[in-house]
């Protein structure tokens, strides 16, 4: 794994706490949303060069769940002498 780099980082309590929702949102670590938004950011001003596929070097990739089942069709019901008429 490539080394990494640590420095403490002073936030006001509400980005903070916003940050905290959007990681659990997203599956990611505090420290790796963070990351990932500051990449991005980086990316989009051209301050960052980014692979060609979009991903980058190491690191922990986003978590995915697995795809819900498909619903079961419906099955046919039928009614045993319940006829009125």
């Amino acid at each position: 794994m490539a080394s990494r780099d640590s420095f403490l980082l002073r936030l006001d309590p509400e980005v903070l706490a916003a940050l905290r929702r959007w990681s659990e949102d997203e599956m990611r670590s505090l420290n790796s949303q963070i990351e990932y938004l500051l990449r991005r950011s980086l990316q989009q001003e051209g301050r960052l060069r980014g692979r060609a596929d979009g991903s980058r070097p190491g690191g922990n990739r986003r978590r995915q769940l697995p795809p819900e089942p498909e619903p079961l069709p419906p099955k046919d019901v039928e009614t045993a002498g319940d006829d009125v008429t």
